[in-house]
Formats: C-alpha cells, sequence, structure tokens
C-alpha cells in the first residue's frame, strides 16, 4: 500500500477543517479551488518568488526525482546532508509519516536555516506577525507560521542534536526592483517539467536581478508560542494536532466533522456545472451531523443570505437555525431607510422571494428614478484591468504595486446610441503603463460631458495609487493628471492629502444597485457577473434588444463583429452569461499551433484569467501572432465589461419607466 503522508500543505488543511484530510486529493470529490483562475495566477507568482530566492543562494542543490519517489527525495537529501556545508532545495524529510519538502535548508556543520519561501509581502518595520494590542499570533499570518512550524518541528525530529532556525523569506514592500523585467526573467509555463513551472534564461545571474526585492524574517521566537501552546486558535496543542492528523490520514479515517458556519467556505461542494458524478465532502459532513435527506441539501440556507454575519450565532444557538425558512424578520434587525433599500431590508427580501419562489425583482422604484434625476448624458461607462505581482514587470516599482494595463470606456447617449468609445491596453514588455494609462483615461472622457459610472471601489482605488505614484515622479505633466484624478475620485484613507467630493465623481452602479435593485437570481451576490445574467432573466428590453447581432443594433464595438450576438439561451432555455460565450482566446488556430504557444493560455472569462494573460505578455519571448491573440482576448474581455455595465443601466432604467 502506498504510504500516506501528513505532508505541511495537508497539515494546513487540517487546520483549517481536520475532515477536509479525508476529502483532499480524491478525484471523486468536487472541489471548487482546482477551478478558481485567480488562486492559480497567486500561485504562480509564488513559484517565481521561490526561484529568485533560490538565486540567492547560487550553490544549492536541487532534490528533485520525476518518477515521484518521495522515499528516495529523503534519502537524496540526507547522503547530502551528510557534508559540513551545503545548500539544498527541495529538501525532503521523513519523521514516522510526517513529510515535508522545504524551499530551502542551509547547512553549516550541525546548524540549520530552514528557509520558507512566500509571495506574501511585509514591511520589516512593521511586520505584524503579532498583534499590537495583545501580542497574539495575527490571524493573517498564522497558516505561514503554523506551515514553518510544522517544517521545523519534523526536521528537528529527523536530527535531534542539530540546532534548527527558522526564517521566512517575504517580499518586501518597502523595496523597488533596480532592473527592468524583473518578473520576466523568471517564465511561467505547464512546460517546464519541474514542479515551479519556472523557465529561467540561460545564464541568468544574481546581478542580472538587480538589487534584491526579498526580505528575510527570524521566526523562531514567534514559534516558540505555537510551540508552547501559548496559541489558543485550536482546542488542542500544537503536537497533539499533529498526532491526530497524522494517525487518521495515515489510516485513511474520516475525522469526525464539526459542523458550523466555517462550512459556508467549504471548497468540497459541488457548483451547479460540476460533474453530476462527483460526491459533495459538505453533504456528507452535514449528513452525518444533521441526518439530512437529499431534499433538504436542496432547500436555501443562510449561507447564501447576502452578507449575513448574524447567521453565525443563529446556527450555533440552540434552535440551530440554518434553512431560510426558519429566518424572521427581526433576525436582520429593523433599520429602513427612505426611498432606499437598507442592508437588513435586503437581506429580508432575499429571504422572502427565495422562500416563496418568487423569481421577480424588487425595484426601490421611487428612490432608483430619484437618483437617476441626477445623471446627465451622454453616460460613460470605465472599467480597468489592473496587476498587482510580488516581482515587479519594471525598474523602480515595489512588490505587489498596482499596475494599470487597460481600460475600457463606453458611451450611452441620450438618444439611445451606444458607443464603445474607446480604449487602451499595455502589452509590451517592461513597460510600466500607469501614466501612459491615466492619460489616454483623461484623453478619453476629456472631450465627453455627462456622469462617469464605475463599478464597485476597484477604479477609484487604482486612480488613487497612480496618483500617490505621480506625486513621487518627475513627470511633466504631473499636475494636470493629478488634477484629472481628482475630478472624478474620491480619496481613500491611505490619501495623506485629502480633496472634496468632486462635482464629476464617478457613479458607483455597484451601490445604486443595493440600494435601489434586487434579483433573486442574483443568489445573494452583487458582482457584475451575479447581476448581468440575473437582469437578463426579466428585463423585456434585454432579451429582445440582445438576442439580435451587433450589426443590427445601434451599438458599435470595436472589438467584435456585427454578427456577434450577446444573448443565448441553453437547451432549457435558461439564460448563457455573455462572460461564458467570450471566445477561447486561440479559436481557429489548429492543435499544433496552441501546443507551439508560450502562453498556455485558454480563455479569458474573469478577473483571474485577465491577470494571468497580463502577466504572459510580459514575456519577450513570444511570436506576434501569439502576441496579438492575446491582445485581442483581453481587449473583448474588457468591453464586455463596460457593455454589462450598459445593459445595467438599461435595465434599472427599464424597471424605473415601468407604471407604479
Amino acid at each position: 500500500m502506498k504510504p500516506r503522508y501528513l505532508t505541511k500543505s495537508r497539515f494546513k488543511l487540517g487546520l483549517d477543517c481536520p475532515t477536509k484530510l479525508f476529502y483532499t486529493k480524491k478525484k471523486e470529490y468536487a472541489n471548487l479551488k482546482n477551478e478558481d483562475t485567480f488562486l492559480e495566477s497567486l500561485a504562480q507568482g509564488g513559484f517565481q518568488v521561490e526561484e529568485l530566492a533560490r538565486m540567492q543562494y547560487p550553490d544549492g542543490i536541487l532534490i528533485e526525482n520525476n518518477d515521484g519517489d518521495l522515499e528516495l527525495l529523503v534519502e537524496q537529501t540526507a547522503a547530502l546532508l551528510k557534508n559540513d556545508n551545503v545548500v539544498l532545495y527541495e529538501a525532503a524529510f521523513k519523521f514516522e509519516n510526517l513529510y515535508i519538502l522545504s524551499d530551502i535548508v542551509v547547512k553549516k556543520g550541525t546548524n540549520i536555516e530552514l528557509i520558507e519561501v512566500k509571495a506574501k509581502s511585509f514591511d520589516p518595520s512593521k511586520p505584524k506577525f503579532l498583534t499590537e494590542k495583545k501580542g497574539e499570533i495575527s490571524s493573517a499570518w498564522r497558516p505561514y507560521l503554523y506551515d514553518l512550524a510544522f517544517q521545523k518541528h519534523v526536521i528537528q525530529m529527523c536530527h535531534p542534536g542539530w540546532t534548527v532556525k527558522a526564517f521566512l523569506m517575504l517580499a518586501d514592500k518597502t523595496k523597488s526592483s533596480s532592473v527592468d523585467g524583473l518578473n520576466q526573467m523568471f517564465r511561467i509555463t505547464k512546460k517546464a517539467g519541474i514542479r515551479t513551472g519556472i523557465i529561467k534564461p540561460e545564464g541568468l545571474s544574481l546581478s542580472d536581478t538587480g538589487d534584491s526585492v526579498l526580505g528575510i524574517a527570524a521566526m523562531d521566537e514567534i514559534l516558540e508560542i505555537i510551540y508552547s501552546g501559548k496559541d489558543k486558535k485550536y482546542d488542542s496543542s500544537f503536537f497533539e494536532l499533529i498526532k491526530t492528523f497524522s494517525d487518521n490520514y495515515d489510516l485513511d479515517i474520516k475525522i469526525e466533522p464539526k459542523i458550523g458556519w466555517h462550512c459556508k467556505k467549504c471548497e468540497f461542494k459541488k457548483a451547479k456545472d460540476s460533474d453530476p458524478s462527483l460526491k459533495s465532502g459538505f453533504e456528507e459532513c452535514w449528513k452525518a451531523k444533521m441526518n439530512w435527506s437529499s431534499s433538504q441539501f436542496k432547500k436555501p440556507t443562510t449561507f447564501e443570505v447576502w452578507n449575513f454575519a448574524g447567521g453565525k450565532a443563529l446556527l450555533e444557538s440552540d434552535e440551530k437555525r440554518i434553512f431560510m425558512d426558519e429566518l424572521r424578520s427581526e433576525d436582520f434587525g429593523d433599520k429602513s431607510i427612505p426611498l432606499k433599500i437598507s442592508a437588513p431590508e435586503r437581506k429580508w427580501i432575499q429571504v422572502e422571494k427565495t422562500v416563496a419562489g418568487d423569481n421577480t425583482p424588487y425595484v426601490e422604484r421611487e428612490g432608483l428614478i430619484e437618483e437617476m434625476k441626477s445623471w446627465k448624458f451622454p453616460l460613460n461607462f470605465i472599467d480597468f484591468e489592473t496587476s498587482g505581482v510580488a516581482l515587479p514587470f519594471s525598474k523602480g516599482r515595489k512588490p505587489y504595486e498596482s499596475v494599470a494595463f487597460q481600460f475600457s470606456h463606453h458611451i450611452l447617449h441620450e438618444d439611445g446610441r451606444i458607443e464603445h468609445a474607446g480604449e487602451f491596453i499595455s502589452h509590451m514588455p517592461g513597460e510600466f503603463p500607469n501614466f501612459l494609462f491615466v492619460r489616454a483615461l483623461m484623453n478619453s472622457l476629456a472631450s465627453k460631458d455627462g456622469s462617469v459610472f464605475r463599478y464597485h471601489n476597484h477604479e477609484n482605488n487604482i486612480l488613487n495609487a497612480i496618483l500617490r505614484q505621480l506625486e513621487e515622479s518627475a513627470e511633466n505633466d504631473k499636475d494636470d493628471l493629478i488634477k484629472f484624478i481628482k475630478s472624478i475620485s474620491i480619496p481613500t484613507r491611505k490619501v495623506v492629502d485629502k480633496w472634496d467630493t468632486p462635482e464629476k465623481n464617478m457613479i458607483d452602479l455597484y451601490q445604486v444597485i443595493l440600494k435601489y435593485y434586487y434579483h433573486p437570481k442574483m443568489q445573494g451576490g452583487n458582482g457584475l457577473k451575479f447581476v448581468l445574467p440575473a437582469i437578463f432573466e426579466s428585463s423585456t428590453v434585454l432579451r429582445n434588444k440582445y438576442t439580435k447581432s451587433l450589426g443590427e443594433l445601434a451599438v458599435s464595438s470595436i472589438n467584435f463583429p456585427d454578427t456577434h450576438v450577446w444573448l443565448g439561451f441553453d437547451d432549457i432555455g435558461n439564460v448563457i452569461s455573455p462572460y461564458k460565450t467570450l471566445p477561447a482566446v486561440f479559436e481557429g488556430w489548429e492543435d499544433e499551433e496552441i501546443e507551439a504557444t508560450v502562453s498556455d493560455l485558454e480563455d479569458i472569462k474573469d478577473g483571474g484569467g485577465a491577470l494571468t494573460a497580463y502577466a504572459k505578455l510580459q514575456y519577450e519571448v513570444m511570436r506576434d501572432e501569439e502576441r496579438e491573440k492575446i491582445v485581442s482576448g483581453l481587449l473583448k474581455y474588457c468591453e464586455l465589461d463596460t457593455l454589462a455595465m450598459v445593459m445595467v443601466y438599461e435595465a434599472l432604467k427599464e424597471e424605473a419607466d415601468k407604471t407604479p
């Protein structure tokens, strides 16, 4: 029987929920995290940081075995550790059924430096590993620190006579890259044939990477808080947790579930479009503890209620209320706001409509009408695509500094014409686009009167970030650009010199939805990708309009042909979200052409896909044809985002125009 090792990733999973150890890595169970493109992009950034960290230890030896023989990796590590002085990457240690691969291990005599590399950023002057008031382990850092504690424990058990010191190597957000193209030196590809999936240029040296943007922090004092049992996060001590997890995982025994509000974020659930043959770990746990029938799993629960913090208390009460039909209006409080949907009212509206099976929208029509009276034509809708990576793309930038690489701009004229009025994209490797971006945005909006719309806080936050970058820059026109930014945005908390809300401040369409509109098909979500399919379900105007091709409509497009149709339906008449109909990046290419690409991209249908696509565009080793296809995919995706905002406006206008 193949050994079942408790690895550091499984240990962390057990800390999140011990029962998950039974479900992990079993192909018969659904896992929502396997389909998360944003998480994938974060993982890729972590691998890049890991490769850069290794370069600071140039004599290191990589322990690798493509056959996946874990025991052989342990043997290779042990043999190399017989040297008095050695540096190892991916060193393998096994004690009983505990198994770890450590990023970097530096051995000097009987002294070990264990260096765990993470893409997470920190400020060395105020690292915040501990809370300021109580000196307890910060919840944001706890998973990383327990990971490191687990590794140090295993190494110490393997070599009890050695001294093991533990460190975290992290992205230092106080440091700037001293070279252009740092990120591009570590190319991400599925074809690398190694765990990190990173390919470096031949002959790349540490000097080529410039001044390091990584920092290192000693963690032994903080790990003692974990080892001593002073961290009270868990019911059992650190060592008791290891014993429980390792024994049960070794025997493939499911640890008895403790169901609760934490189950809301369980990844072992089935999505609506999951393979029906897959099992649901979530359902198995709740069936075991609550004895639910299959039909009860189809009932709507408090997990689905928008922003419902009170659900935790209800579930943990003696009543153990979890189903929506068990809720009462008083569970949400009574905080009504004239002519608006208050947050408590929104929750109760969702519950009432869901329980009643009412799929019609709720509109605070009078308030919406008053709101819309303040909007001035032509209406301008803008959307940004941005990036923030651990290893900067260009010189002078810090880890995770905001990079605005794309925008789209739609205009709705008073006569109903919809114009895709402008767009911007930066795709040249190493180009810092932010100042080019804001100039292009200013030019796109400069000759256009009327209200400007965004969706949620992102655009406002990014403009604030660019403002701070401009203040530190030597751009000749920075005063004009700063003035423009202040004319359409409000200051965030990070801004030192505040300014008054401008007359033409961007209108947040997300807040308009929250205050005046609810549709049951949104399922508690209020993001654009939840709202758009929902409004198509009930809007006669949109269904009649967008089932026609662009050539038949008064809608201009820069990136789609006149034959394109935005609205389609599946076999049983359900609306297909326009985002799902976006074409594949390399649509029309032969398999051989796709196989020859260096980007490994399939489609761009969400923010995670756009992040990844932009990072790929920073690679210089890419054929022009491939680059053009990726740029085209990004432009189509961003164009849809602003057109979707226009569609939301049209649905709201339709509701406002209805006779009470």
